[in-house]
């Protein structure tokens, strides 16, 4: 009698594995992007000295985001998909509650320093009127809201750490959906103005933090974290060997922003808005690129504790290629029709004017970001931060150091500082995919 033999499944490709997990958090992504868009719309609306008060706090805004969502929130993926990918569920528990003590202890810092010190913090950036403009903003977006932000990206990312990205997707596109009405009833029928804007977000967050935190606890993981551990250093230190190194290079990122902005403010308050729409094109690539990065994270995380290097790689660059194509071709469009992009948020002409500049140099640089943004995600999963960290330098040394030298030394004025963002763009993209090989990530 003949044996039967069994046959195993075929494997997904990785291409199906990543949209599987990248579509529902794509999707809140497109939500978050359209949300932001219209908040600058809102801010636009009140005001030049208005908007360039929202493009001090801009940078420091979006990097509470960027951290809590992407970067300490990417380690806090990557070691719950780790153990969860070497059969460890126990330690994937115990991690829960020590990153949400992370959480509120990061939420803390930011409330503290942003809302209790506005003016000397945006003062030192921007000058004494658009820290006029941009203190209450700050008081209302990070005193009331920086704790639940913190909160609900961290709880998010609990959930992507056990591969159930549509849950948490389902949250945040709630959250982001509710908020551009919120916003904009806030701050013109109630009158609040630019203050209204930062309150309407941490309204939602504080509503999505009770959201996200009842659908973890009720076993949105595929079980119920328990919580009733002693803090470990070990289980921190599984968080923050990753996120640590993450979040200082989303502080980089929100740096250059900061120092470009503080050497534009010389030109004038319309320069310092007019940047601060530019620069809002990058904040739109980072949950586009986020999508994807997202599910990297996780399948990489799983694939590396189960030793699989190959598979790891080859996830890894099917995302960044996917990541690729579509900040690409966005930054490309924009490119070619800059003053359409910037006279949405604006019909100052001067402001328009500047903008377009900037958007000609940097649109095109974008494609090369999503696939830095994309492979950055990934080598969190992997656990190999050391090229993300040289691509992060590299960026700020050409941005910064490159504006120094093409606008003032070389004489190329405002054209000088625009492509030397566009130079440190391209540099991140270049030196982040540099780092994703088999010499850096080990295996065959």
């Amino acid at each position: 009698m003949a044996e039967t033999l069994a046959v195993a499944p075929p494997r997904p490709s990785a291409a199906r594995m990543i949209l599987a997990l990248a579509a529902p958090t794509a999707l809140s992504a497109v939500l978050q992007a359209g949300g932001q868009v219209a908040e600058t719309w809102l801010a636009a609306r009140q005001g030049t000295a208005a908007l360039a008060g929202w493009s001090l706090v801009l940078p420091f805004s979006l990097l509470m985001q960027q951290m809590s969502s992407g970067a300490m929130g990417g380690g806090i993926v990557s070691a719950i998909a780790r153990a969860l990918g070497a059969g460890r569920r126990e330690e994937a528990s115990a991690l829960v509650l020590h990153a949400v003590l992370i959480a509120l202890l990061a939420g803390a810092g930011f409330a503290i320093l942003l809302a209790g010190f506005p003016h000397a913090v945006f003062g030192m950036i921007g000058g004494a009127e658009a820290a006029a403009a941009a203190a209450p903003y700050a008081v209302a977006l990070f005193g009331l809201g920086a704790v639940p932000v913190w909160l609900a990206n961290t709880l998010a990312s609990v959930l992507r750490g056990a591969g159930r990205h549509a849950l948490a997707a389902r949250v945040l596109l709630l959250t982001w959906a509710a908020y551009p009405p919120l916003a904009w009833a806030l701050a013109e029928p109630a009158g609040m103005g630019l203050p209204g804007i930062g309150l309407a977000q941490a309204l939602v967050f504080i509503a999505s933090t009770l959201a996200m935190g009842w659908v973890v606890m009720r076993g949105g993981m595929g079980f119920r974290p328990v919580l009733r551990v002693r803090p470990s250093r070990a289980m921190f230190w599984r968080i923050l060997s990753v996120g640590l190194v993450a979040s200082a290079l989303a502080g980089v990122a929100n740096l250059t922003t900061i120092l470009v902005t503080a050497r534009i403010a010389a030109e004038g308050a319309a320069a310092v808005a007019a940047y601060g729409i530019s620069a809002r094109l990058e904040f739109l690539m980072i949950p586009i690129a986020f999508g994807v990065g997202s599910a990297l994270t996780a399948l990489v995380g799983r694939a590396v504790g189960a030793g699989d290097w190959e598979g790891a790689r080859r996830i890894a660059w099917t995302g960044g290629l996917m990541a690729l194509g579509v900040t690409g071709a966005i930054g490309l469009a924009v490119a070619l029709a800059p003053r359409s992009f910037a006279g949405f948020f604006t019909s100052d002409p001067a402001v328009v004017a500047m903008a377009a500049r900037a958007l000609s140099f940097t649109g095109p640089a974008f494609g090369g970001f999503g696939l830095g943004m994309a492979l950055y995600f990934a080598s969190q999963g992997a656990g190999r931060m050391g090229w993300p960290v040289a691509a992060g330098v590299s960026r700020i040394a050409l941005a910064v150091g490159g504006g120094w030298l093409l606008g003032d030394l070389a004489g190329m004025g405002l054209d000088g500082h625009f492509l030397a963002v566009a130079l440190g763009i391209t540099a991140y993209g270049v030196f982040t995919a540099a780092g994703v090989r088999p010499g850096v990530w080990p295996g065959r």
